[in-house]
């Protein structure tokens, strides 16, 4: 069996990481979940072994905005693919988290199945078949 990899939600929302462990746990994957971006932070400092983060923009305390830019401006995180999860579509959110180095930007509700196959094709799993704009991809 495959090592599974091992994904962070960072977002404010119980439901989003709810919704993301449901639609991982029956694949390789393991799914860990951080309520704010300081707490986010310091789980990606003290776990090398996450694979690749799922990022709310909107959260109190730091933004999500504010924590890809810490991630992208350490030398031990700044390989991770994050993909940003959010409500707020706004163009601009989506070129800052382009520009920030997002490996994919996603606005909220999103269908659960293109975030796998979007996931499994950034981890060198599976193409990202039927990845249309519908769901508001941009990066």
């Amino acid at each position: 069996m495959a090592t599974p990899h091992h994904l962070l939600v960072i977002d404010d929302e119980p439901f989003i990481g709810r919704i993301v462990r449901l639609e991982f746990e029956h694949g390789p994957y393991d799914v860990s979940v951080a309520h704010d971006g300081d707490a986010g932070l310091a789980f990606l400092r003290s776990h090398p072994d996450v694979d690749l983060v799922l990022l709310d923009v909107n959260m109190p305390g730091k933004s999500g905005l504010e924590v890809l830019a810490e991630v992208r401006g350490d030398p031990r995180l700044s390989e991770v693919p994050v993909i940003v999860l959010t409500a707020a579509g706004q163009r601009t959110y989506a070129e800052r988290a382009a520009a920030l180095g997002a490996s994919a930007f996603l606005t909220k509700p999103f269908s659960p199945k293109k975030l796998v196959r979007r996931v499994a094709a950034i981890l060198g799993e599976a193409p990202a078949a039927d990845d249309g704009a519908d769901d508001g991809e941009e990066a």
